[in-house]
């Protein structure tokens, strides 16, 4: 369990550096992720995700807290604050991850976070009014997907 905590520990330390190939090698190949935004992402999805996120996010602060690991399984919290490029409005989300775990790597993971609390922060008064629609959770993640195969794209590595 000690292992899991130390692994999880490290992904988030990685993060706070903006090292995404430290915070690759801490997922199995056939590792999958999901969260409010990018659902069902797999294998080099994940991976390319996270180098977008760090390589965009020039003023990302991450922080963590209160990792728990199990047999197979870890959880923890973590906040991300930073500029949401698209309106330059800062945000501050709170995020609590889970965590399963294969081969001594990460396996599947999974963030959640409240979506309507987001878009307020994000997208100001139309993310306020709009953030619990599901219009506007699909249209958020649409987007999302198409900036990660642009992502994909111009970064071969991750084809």
């Amino acid at each position: 369990m000690r292992k899991f905590e130390n692994l999880v520990e490290h992904f988030y330390n990685s993060f706070a550096k903006k090292d995404y190939l430290s915070m690759q090698a801490c997922y199995h190949k056939d590792a999958v992720f999901s969260d409010p935004v990018f659902t069902n992402l797999s294998g080099n999805q994940v991976l390319a995700m996270w180098h977008m996120l760090c390589t965009a996010g020039k003023d990302l602060q991450i922080t963590h807290n209160n990792i728990g690991a199990f047999d197979t399984s870890a959880q923890a919290n973590w906040k991300a604050v930073y500029t949401f490029s698209k309106t330059g409005r800062i945000v501050h989300n709170n995020i609590s991850a889970k965590f399963h775990f294969k081969d001594d790597l990460i396996i599947h993971h999974s963030d959640s976070f409240d979506f309507w609390k987001w878009s307020s922060m994000a997208l100001g008064t139309s993310g306020y009014l709009l953030g619990w629609t599901q219009f506007l959770q699909q249209k958020i993640q649409n987007t999302a997907m198409q900036q990660l195969e642009n992502f994909i794209r111009q970064n071969p590595q991750y084809l």
